[in-house]
């Protein structure tokens, strides 16, 4: 592509208006599918992409075709918001012709109680495919540092053979080192903890406030994962200014994010309150709030429960948001106030979960897992 010829995409046709640099068919499509989202001006005159869910499903294929998949997904949500094409996802004919990603599905999600029955099962079937394309690509990760870092965690005093800690063990036996034979005769074995047991307890505590919204498809699709591990027992709370318990849809993530209805306002006091009286074993526990912490019931509530919590032993760790889209707006009163307790508030990448959630379960520093 020349020089020219990308100055011409990247301002549009009208800043040529003698059309002195020609494009090429292709290039010449692309300048109008671009046009069409970008070009106010022509959005007044031709109407952009219209109401019409055969020119918009049109338009999808199109870019689909001159675009990679990372710029679909950035034109995809900007036509959303741009246009108002919101209201055409409820046509099948258009939810089969977008490319599913994580805003779509939460976009979905918001839709959901409006969405006519016509529409229900292509919308579940496009929130399949982004949620099986997730779990491929994080539920491993997840799964092995976790369980890496329960047997690291949890010390087992009589060990059977095959939970023995080889390192630990001699570690912990080198005065016993025997010069004449050498080798070491151990006194004390140190063993990994015991499998089948539910070693830790678990709750993800989300904010399903519109905002929120791709931190909650990761938060569900995380929860899906950490529920089918023996050795961690997993809640799944989601809150606006009521509480609703999706522990038990975390056998099917998909239905778990179609529980959630995105949107309202924000009362972490009572969230945390809910989560309260879940906890059993508060040692034992972590707690991970995920919101941008901008509270519409009672900012001193929120911060007495949360104290309450840490003082009983409750690991508590707060995600601003839990997904790829940079830094978050949030409440840094509140987040200030939060990491003078002791309690840090920061945004996660998806990728870097599983590493926090390790570092939790073994006592560590969790910022120090972003950094690693």
């Amino acid at each position: 592509m020349s020089t020219t010829t990308r100055w011409k995409l990247v301002l549009g046709s009208a800043a040529d208006a003698d059309n002195s640099v020609q494009l090429s068919p292709d290039y010449g499509r692309m300048d109008e599918v671009l046009t069409q989202l970008y070009d106010q001006q022509n959005q007044e005159r031709k109407g952009g992409l219209g109401g019409s869910a055969p020119r918009v499903s049109r338009w999808l294929g199109d870019i689909r075709q001159y675009f990679p998949s990372s710029v679909v997904a950035v034109m995809q949500k900007d036509a959303m918001e741009r246009l108002g094409l919101n209201q055409l996802l409820l046509e099948p004919e258009i939810l089969r012709s977008v490319q599913p990603d994580v805003h779509l599905v939460g976009l979905l999600m918001s839709l959901g109680r409006v969405m006519p029955a016509k529409a229900r099962h292509t919308a579940r079937e496009v929130v399949q495919r982004v949620v099986r394309e997730l779990e491929q690509r994080l539920a491993n990760p997840l799964r092995q540092a976790v369980q890496g870092a329960l047997s690291r965690a949890v010390r087992n005093p009589r060990p059977r053979y095959a939970e023995i800690n080889w390192n630990a063990t001699i570690r912990a036996n080198l005065n016993h080192y025997q010069p004449a034979q050498r080798t070491i005769i151990p006194e004390r074995l140190v063993g990994y903890g015991r499998r089948g047991q539910a070693l830790k307890e678990i709750v993800l505590c989300v904010d399903q406030s519109g905002s929120m919204a791709a931190s909650v498809v990761y938060a569900g699709v995380f929860g899906a994962v950490l529920a089918s591990i023996k050795a961690v027992r997993t809640h799944m709370v989601v809150f606006d200014t009521s509480v609703a318990n999706l522990s038990e849809d975390l056998q099917d993530p998909v239905d778990l994010l179609f529980g959630v209805q995105l949107g309202g306002g924000t009362d972490i006091d009572l969230a945390l309150s809910y989560c309260q009286q879940l906890i059993t074993r508060p040692t034992d526990t972590i707690l991970v709030l995920i919101s941008d912490l901008y509270e519409g019931g009672s900012p001193a509530g929120l911060l007495r429960r949360a104290a309450e919590l840490q003082a009983s032993g409750v690991t508590v760790v707060v995600l601003l948001a839990l997904s790829d889209e940079g830094a978050p707006s949030f409440d840094r009163t509140v987040a200030e106030k939060l990491a003078a307790l002791g309690i840090p508030s920061f945004a996660c990448t998806p990728d870097k979960f599983p590493a926090l959630m390790a570092a939790a379960i073994q006592g560590q520093d969790v910022t120090k897992a972003l950094t690693t």
